[in-house]
């Protein structure tokens, strides 16, 4: 393994177009390390910097008692590092520990070296690969899946596109805000604004099940890169669960774009509900790692961000 130096700078020092090319062209770089994404939904972020741009880590952090920590922004599953180059992992932990002495971090799915020097959780990120079409997906199904389409196929239920971002936002504050509580309306109110820039950018897409009477059940935001579809918002009304719209929903977004070089990203999850339904869809689970850190020296350990 060749040393590189590591530097972590401020996002305002950052190469954007390094730090980007990086994460574009590493099959571990999400949609959300881009720095556009990061300057959207973050309060600060630094960039953890090998050699350069070898390999890179966003650290969005805050600060509390004017203690800075590290923190999982709304919208944001997992981050890490992202990169080519081989790092040694004690090193990089140690580095963390002096920017940030305290706080949580999500690290990507390739990032399972970390469990040779810290403690983390695995939490569930369930993906489906639609390269191999609809049929062959559709053959892995779950009988309960099955059925649940089955009865769906009587509801005379429509699929259709739309182009309402803010809409879809929306209905997904207001049915599921209550279930993500930590999820503020300022964390709304700033992917509202980067949901906009990425549909001008061909990067968002709307879909919706409707009745018929026009009435939307069940609606899903994704977001698009080279490599991923990312399912990040999905909401459906009390009506729509009562007619399974949103199996229908999920059936039918897997159905258009099955056949593409893409991953379809379902964004978890460890709540057993939810979990369920995504396995139904004989999906793998690709799981990412939740590190909470204390490191900072008595008594200040004992405050809590």
């Amino acid at each position: 393994m060749s040393f590189q130096q590591i530097h972590i700078i401020s996002s305002s020092q950052i190469d954007k177009s390094k730090w980007n090319d990086r994460i574009n062209k590493s099959s571990n770089g999400l949609i959300y390390a881009n720095s556009f994404y990061l300057d959207a939904m973050t309060d600060h972020w630094h960039g953890l910097i090998i050699g350069d741009y070898e390999s890179v880590m966003p650290l969005p952090w805050r600060k509390k008692y004017g203690i800075r920590y590290l923190y999982t922004p709304a919208f944001m599953q997992q981050l890490g590092l992202i990169g080519t180059e081989s790092v040694d992992v004690n090193t990089v932990i140690q580095e963390l520990y002096l920017f940030a002495g305290y706080g949580d971090y999500l690290f990507n799915f390739t990032n399972n070296s970390m469990e040779t020097s810290i403690t983390v959780k695995n939490c569930n990120n369930y993906i489906l690969d639609f390269s191999i079409g609809y049929e062959s997906i559709n053959s892995n199904y779950k009988t309960n899946l099955l059925r649940n389409l089955n009865k769906s196929q009587s509801e005379i239920l429509q699929y259709s596109t739309s182009e309402n971002i803010l809409a879809a936002i929306d209905m997904h504050q207001q049915l599921q805000s209550q279930n993500i509580s930590h999820v503020s309306i300022a964390d709304y109110d700033r992917f509202k604004k980067l949901a906009l820039l990425l549909h001008a950018q061909n990067q968002c897409i709307i879909r919706e099940v409707k009745n018929n009477s026009g009435q939307i059940l069940s609606a899903a935001l994704l977001l698009k890169d080279d490599r991923r579809i990312y399912n990040i918002i999905n909401a459906t009304t009390e009506a729509g669960k009562n007619t399974n719209a949103n199996h229908f929903l999920m059936d039918q977004i897997i159905k258009e774009f099955a056949g593409q070089a893409l991953l379809f990203d379902f964004e978890g999850s460890n709540i057993p509900g939810v979990k369920n339904f995504y396995e139904m869809f004989g999906t793998l689970n690709q799981p990412y790692f939740h590190w909470h850190f204390n490191k900072l020296p008595w008594p200040l350990r004992l405050l809590k961000s």
